[in-house]
């Protein structure tokens, strides 16, 4: 479950990765558009310690880009190079916020919602003490069976930026697609597949695939 706050960021998400994503070898996007929110999806932290967001965004009418970020209340140790900024929450102080495939947390609620079917997180506001559902932008769904078990990642994490974004470890490797426009099949031996439809996609699309190593 995601339990979230109205509250005002800034900068905002959408202005953070519209300074970022244009550096990254995966972009693509129409030079001077105005960077707008597709859709999102969520993950659960077990710790209930970081923030797990997947947003779905692009640039006018460019290609739909995939950008899995996380929020943390400090510094993530040696993932300097994956930091896209911080950002001041209104409710909960400074946010540092990561590009997710740097991010270990991140890691190992991919591979269980790919591997064992998690999918993604309900999300409720809290409001006046209590709760409130908030219906998803997407729907998420994994071909990995319910009650898998998923092994632990370990701390020895390789990643590779490129289209899809590899990150591999020792029992797993994951691939997180960047560009859904021009999302295909995973290759052949591949394990479980996470996939996503949003308004005005008839047909759902590769997210992110997983294989066992």
């Amino acid at each position: 479950m995601a339990l979230l706050h109205r509250a005002e960021l800034h900068p905002t998400k959408l202005e953070l990765l519209a300074g970022w994503l244009p550096g990254r070898d995966w972009y693509h996007g129409r030079p001077g558009a105005e960077l707008v929110r597709v859709a999102a999806y969520r993950f659960d932290d077990p710790a209930d310690a970081v923030g797990i967001e997947t947003m779905l965004v692009s640039f006018g009418d460019g290609p739909v880009l995939q950008v899995p970020l996380t929020y943390r209340d400090a510094p993530l140790d040696g993932a300097d190079g994956w930091l896209i900024g911080t950002a001041d929450h209104s409710v909960l102080g400074r946010r540092w916020v990561y590009d997710g495939c740097g991010d270990p947390v991140y890691a190992a609620a991919l591979a269980n919602a790919v591997l064992a079917g998690a999918g993604q997180a309900e999300e409720y506001f809290e409001v006046d003490g209590g709760r409130e559902h908030r219906t998803p932008s997407m729907a998420v769904m994994s071909s990995g069976d319910p009650g898998t078990p998923v092994p632990h990642l370990g701390e020895h994490r390789l990643v590779v930026e490129g289209e899809p974004t590899r990150i591999v470890t020792d029992p797993v490797e994951l691939a997180v697609v960047r560009c859904l426009d021009t999302a295909t099949e995973p290759p052949a031996g591949t394990g479980a597949v996470l996939t996503g439809r949003w308004d005005g996609l008839s047909t759902p699309l590769p997210l992110a695939y997983a294989t066992l190593r």
